[in-house]
């Protein structure tokens, strides 16, 4: 795979308008019409890729992982073995520690334009990756 860097898709059918980058698969505005047929953002978010990718965004419209929620003194026990994760909230680990997968460029596997639009993310998340 060849390094991708942050980037910002838009998916337009016509009615409905999303953006969504490849950084974190964030999605970062959805435009739909409202009685009238007038179209709002209705996703809280930024509008530029900058405080996804300095860390100013608090997890808004990103995937979470490896796990959603913490878990508990980043330590948890699987077949017997004990394993050990990044703290990265208060003694706890979060939303897949200190590089979780809302903080990795996702390699674009499939972007469709036309009337019905869509993108296909993939990232391969090595084993140990973000702990032991």
């Amino acid at each position: 795979m060849a390094d991708q860097k942050p980037q910002l898709f838009e998916l337009n059918n016509g009615t409905i308008k999303v953006m969504v980058s490849n950084y974190g698969c964030t999605i970062t505005s959805l435009f739909v019409p409202d009685k009238d047929g007038k179209l709002d953002d209705v996703v809280l978010g930024f509008d530029t890729l900058e405080p996804y990718v300095n860390g100013s965004a608090p997890y808004f419209g990103c995937i979470v992982g490896r796990v959603a929620n913490r878990i508990k003194e980043g330590k948890f026990t699987l077949n017997g073995t004990e394993y050990s994760l990044p703290i990265n909230n208060g003694p706890n680990s979060l939303h897949g520690g200190l590089k979780g997968f809302d903080k990795v460029v996702w390699e674009v596997v499939e972007h469709k334009q036309g009337d019905n639009p869509s993108i296909t993310f993939k990232y391969h998340a090595r084993d140990g990756e973000e702990g032991d």
